[in-house]
Formats: C-alpha cells, sequence, structure tokens
C-alpha cells in the first residue's frame, strides 16, 4: 500500500443487508468475473476498471484528474491499529466521490497490538463504513508483513491465532456494517501466516498484491479468482496501481452488494 506519513512512532511501509444474501453474492463474484492469469502485465488484461489505493502520503489528491486519467474506483486508508486515523480521510473520501469515482475505505491491520474485534469497531468509527448506494465498496483489511518488525513478519502470533483476529475483525465489521471486509494481502504472508487457511474464501473478496517478480503468481491458499488486483506501487494514478476483475456494470453490483 501507500506509504504514510505518520508519527515516527509509527512509521508505515506501506482496508446493511442481510448476512446470507451477502455471503451469496461475493461467492457469486468469484465465479462469476473472470480469472485473469497472472501471466502477461497488467495491460493484457484488457478493458478491465481502473483504479488505486491512497493514503495520507498523497494528501490532497487531484480526484478530477485521476477520474480523466481513468480511475474508476479508489480505496483510502482509514485507520491503523487503533491509534492511527489518516487526517486527509475526510477530504479524500468525499473527494473522490465528488469526481464520480466509486471509493471504499481501508485498514492497516496490526494484529499484535488488539483484537481484530477492536480495531474492526475503530475502523468503522473513523471511515470504515458502507452503505448500498452503489458508490461505496465494502471496506477492505490490509494484512502484510509487520511493517515495525522484520523479524516477526506474522506479528509474533501463530497461524491458528492469526486466522482467529482476522476473522474476529470480519465478525464485528460484518455485525455493524452488513459487508465482510475485502481481504488485501499477498499469497506468501497469506500462506505463511495463517497457514494457508482457505476459511475466507467463500466469503470475502480478494484484493491480491502483486507486484512483478517480487510476488508468486500463484493466489493465496482457498481463492480461485481475485476481485481486485494492485501490480504496482506508481503509475498514472495517485499512489498505487490496481484493476478491478469485472465490467463497470460488475463493480457497481459489487459496491451494491449484490
Amino acid at each position: 500500500m501507500a506509504r504514510d506519513r505518520i508519527p515516527p512512532s509509527r512509521h508505515r511501509v506501506r482496508v446493511r443487508v442481510h448476512s446470507r444474501a451477502l455471503a451469496v453474492s461475493v461467492a457469486a463474484l468469484a465465479l462469476v468475473t473472470a480469472v485473469t492469469a497472472f501471466t502477461g502485465t497488467p495491460a493484457s488484461a484488457g478493458g478491465l476498471p481502473k483504479g488505486h489505493d491512497v493514503s495520507s502520503h498523497q494528501k490532497n489528491v487531484d480526484w478530477p484528474g485521476a477520474r480523466a486519467r481513468g480511475a474508476r474506483f479508489v480505496y483510502i486508508k482509514a485507520t491503523e491499529s487503533t491509534t492511527y486515523r489518516n487526517p486527509y480521510f475526510d477530504r479524500q473520501y468525499t473527494g473522490s466521490r465528488a469526481a464520480g469515482i466509486r471509493r471504499g475505505a481501508y485498514h492497516f491491520a496490526l494484529p499484535d497490538k488488539s483484537s481484530g474485534a477492536r480495531q474492526a469497531a475503530y475502523f468503522v468509527s473513523h471511515g470504515g463504513t458502507w452503505t448500498a448506494d452503489g458508490w461505496t465498496l465494502p471496506p477492505a483489511l490490509d494484512v502484510e508483513y509487520d511493517p515495525y518488525d522484520k523479524k516477526h513478519k506474522c506479528y509474533g502470533l501463530s497461524t491458528s491465532r492469526m486466522v482467529e483476529w482476522i476473522r474476529s475483525f470480519s465478525d464485528e465489521l460484518k455485525r455493524e456494517t452488513g459487508r465482510r471486509p475485502v481481504i488485501y494481502t499477498t499469497t506468501n504472508w497469506w500462506n505463511l501466516c495463517t497457514g494457508g487457511s482457505g476459511a475466507f474464501a467463500a466469503d470475502h473478496a480478494l484484493w491480491i498484491a502483486r507486484h512483478g517478480s517480487a510476488y508468486a503468481g500463484t493466489l493465496p491458499a482457498g481463492w480461485s479468482s481475485w476481485t481486485f488486483w494492485q501490480y504496482d506501487n506508481s503509475g498514472t494514478l495517485p499512489g498505487d496501481q490496481n484493476l478491478f476483475n469485472g465490467s463497470a456494470g460488475r463493480l457497481k453490483a459489487f459496491a451494491l452488494g449484490l
């Protein structure tokens, strides 16, 4: 994800409807959308909707300019752990919508700091909400290598405890917003730190990070398709570059929870 400009102690390396209907709709999305291979380049993905993700590092984004350059969706960092909120979040969130870009919020997880449920509650109260207006993407959980301690890639948690933490976050987010989080991760981290858990694939959309040769060409265990692909950390759009695995109409339906 994009770097944040936050206090030195938090230096950042890098996101209501009925439950049964939502679980079915997310699973259906994975089946209906094309499984775009990781061979070749993002350009080979054809006319898939382009998007990006931003944080406080991008500050005051030129949203009309981003829209003109092809942005059709964006994820915006809202929170990290329970101690940080992006000070530019409100203007980024409202500005993107005003420019006609579908947007959603994401939370950067620090599973060693507090429970998943507590971080989800903090996220929701600081921007990680959802409404079925067709413009709001479901909130996203960014779970990846520990940026503050390279020796503890999995935050000191066992694979079973990590799975429990993610489930706790997801359950609380679902309880408060009606949506399961989109899960942003890398194949290597997921298989290492969750033990290759397949427990989330059926009802959680996957936002896969794969930049060039730095990431494996396969998906995390359990998923047979990706929903969002972050393929580069720079490009024509502010922040990281992303694609949505479906048509523009499918992107709107996904935002609606259909």
